[in-house]
């Protein structure tokens, strides 16, 4: 997730450049750099979900050994967070996709 975070941060960067020097982005070589960014940080989001959910169903299911309340609410917490995050990054794949169809 910490590529995630330097994706979407340069990213952000680049726009804010963008929106300073009024230039459209839209150029075919930039519009696909975005998408494979975004399906390379999207399937990478998906691969950390997923193994999150595996342990928690390991650790919570197989083993047993979740006696204190607390700490697995906040495991179940993070792994149905990561889903979350992985909806997004996918619906800005999908997005960018799209952009690079059309364009």
């Amino acid at each position: 997730m910490g590529l995630q975070v330097v994706w979407s941060f340069a990213l952000a960067i680049l726009d804010g450049i963008a929106l300073v020097k009024k230039k459209v982005l839209h150029n075919p070589v930039l519009v696909s750099l975005y998408v494979v960014g975004d399906w390379v940080t999207a399937l990478l989001s998906l691969a950390a979900a997923s193994s999150s959910g595996g342990i928690a169903v390991l650790y919570f299911n197989d083993l047993g050994s979740c006696g204190l309340g607390e700490e697995c609410q906040k495991y179940q917490l993070a792994v149905a967070l990561a889903f979350l995050g992985w909806v997004a990054v996918s619906i800005s794949f999908l997005i960018m996709l799209w952009l690079f169809a059309a364009g």
